[in-house]
């Protein structure tokens, strides 16, 4: 689940959600693809979010990195080639 928010400054917040037991991090574009630099928070209801806040406009390539290494895209997302044989999400902010 992606959800898009306006911001008083002008710049877009993008939040995303999984439905996942295991920590799962977001690895994009716009964090340098490090599994470390945007790991999802569990939250009470059961999901995992994480937010980044960029520039209306932006777009942004992403998948989740679960902890035991699996990479899967956003059901909810636009998937484009990755160049290597796959696929990864796209959300545009």
């Amino acid at each position: 689940m992606i959800r898009t928010r306006p911001e008083k400054d002008g710049n877009v917040r993008v939040t995303f959600a999984v439905e996942d037991p295991r920590p799962v991090s977001l690895v994009c574009d716009a964090n340098g693809w490090d599994p470390f630099a945007t790991p999802l928070k569990r939250r009470t209801n059961g999901t995992r979010s994480a937010a980044l806040v960029v520039a209306p406009g932006t777009a942004i390539r992403f998948r989740y990195l679960a902890e035991d290494g699996d990479f899967y895209d956003d059901p909810a997302a636009d998937l484009e080639p990755n160049g290597i044989g796959g696929t990864h999400s796209l959300v545009v902010a």
